[in-house]
């Protein structure tokens, strides 16, 4: 899955809010069947999410929450909403590589009776339990994962399962988030989202929590108002500064490199191989958002 920059959800069983959202400036939405829709909605949210993902247009990655696997939902939302439109499946409430393996199984069945190319909707684990995030390199082995979100908001079913008191500078969740980043990384995973910011007022706290998130390794951050998305998308994103300065890095390695050099001297640093494959990868992750 490519990176995103800004994941916003949006509840399934208001369908006015699901064509807003895919109308945000996010680059994908997350349309939630799981906590946010009361037990009575469960259907109607079911059905909006193949509305809208039969309907849908463009390049904006659509992902789906089902509902856990100790509810008695998960089943028939995999089965009702599999499409060849739908990006992946956040998958909630984690506890080991077996989970994974669950949702793989059910989500294969649907692609063979929906008539949708097997092995095309990725699973996204959602790490917000103690133990998946204990097992983050198992889950993130699983079959069909192709990005991780990491759980690190305030007063949220993580911070109750791990016990530690949220604050916007992150010193209690330093640990998780990097945990996280780092096996991601060695999983060969693009797409590494963290959520969530709660103020929703609060840009300018967005913006530092996100541009912190940032440097920690994170491509982007999933978000519970669409007035986010531009703050996370300048966070996450490429400045025009930044991607003039690595575009033109690569060309001055590159010229080095016709001239018969290793390393050359660009804006006074030393740069290599190195230095001009993370430029690469910097401005190959910002082409595709």
């Amino acid at each position: 899955m490519k990176p995103y920059r800004s994941v916003l959800f949006v509840p399934g069983h208001k369908r006015s809010w699901i064509d807003k959202a895919l109308a945000s400036e996010a680059d994908a939405i997350i349309i939630d069947l799981e906590d946010s829709v009361p037990e009575a909605d469960k259907t109607q949210a079911r059905a909006n999410a193949l509305d809208a993902l039969s309907t849908h247009t463009g390049d904006k990655g659509i992902l789906i929450r089902p509902n856990a696997l100790d509810t008695v939902h998960f089943g028939v939302d995999v089965a009702d909403t599999t499409h060849g439109n739908l990006t992946g499946y956040l998958l909630p409430k984690l506890f080991s590589r077996d989970d994974v393996v669950r949702f793989d199984a059910l989500v294969t069945a649907a692609e063979i009776a929906r008539g949708v190319a097997r092995g095309s909707v990725e699973l996204i684990p959602s790490l917000e339990t103690a133990a998946s995030i204990s097992k983050v390199d198992e889950i993130l082995a699983g079959p069909r994962v192709g990005g991780v979100m990491a759980a690190a908001a305030k007063d949220a079913d993580v911070s109750r399962e791990v016990g530690f008191s949220w604050t916007a500078e992150g010193t209690e969740t330093l640990y998780l988030r990097s945990k996280v980043v780092l096996a991601a990384r060695a999983a060969g995973l693009r797409s590494i989202v963290l959520g969530l910011w709660q103020e929703v007022n609060n840009l300018d706290g967005l913006r530092h929590f996100a541009e912190a998130n940032n440097r920690l390794g994170y491509t982007g951050q999933v978000l519970i108002h669409p007035t986010h998305a531009p703050v996370a998308n300048e966070s996450y994103g490429l400045t025009p500064s930044m991607r003039g300065y690595y575009e033109g890095l690569v060309e001055a390695f590159e010229e080095g490199q016709r001239q018969g050099h290793g390393a050359v001297s660009y804006r006074g640093d030393h740069i290599d191989l190195a230095h001009a494959n993370h430029a690469r990868q910097a401005l190959a992750f910002a082409g595709n958002n």
